[in-house]
């Protein structure tokens, strides 16, 4: 089961017309005029469970699928509860996913590449292991 909510539903971050936010496009960081590493060059598509996701250049594949509304992308081994990213630094490993067939991948850090197939990940990502 993935947890997916729309973009602007509630909380208080800034955002346009809020404190410290930004007139920006969703998404940006910053002010205008300084383009970080996902803010410049042209955006391109990898597939989450077979749809398309659209990510921008130096994105890891964690913020892009929040970028698309996607929150939650692994079930717990014993209960299958939904996890996606929790540290965003790769320390908790609650956000692994199946990236092109390989198990285990920490999606706040591994990059996402044009093309590339992310599935979620059910249990320990080794089931085919198992059989």
């Amino acid at each position: 089961m993935r947890v997916r909510t729309t973009a602007g539903s509630g909380g208080s971050a800034p955002g346009p017309g809020r404190p410290g936010g930004s007139a920006g496009p969703a998404g940006s960081a910053g002010s205008a005029g300084s383009a970080g590493p996902a803010d410049s060059g042209a955006g391109f598509e990898f597939s989450f469970d077979g749809l398309p996701v659209r990510a921008l250049p130096g994105q890891s594949i964690a913020a892009a699928l929040w970028a698309a509304g996607v929150l939650s992308w692994r079930t717990t081994r014993l209960n299958g509860r939904p996890r996606g990213a929790f540290c965003g630094i790769g320390s908790c490993y609650d956000c692994l996913a199946t990236v092109n067939g390989a198990p285990n991948n920490r999606a706040c850090l591994v990059p996402a590449r044009p093309g590339d197939t992310v599935t979620t990940q059910e249990g320990n990502g080794r089931a085919r292991l198992q059989e």
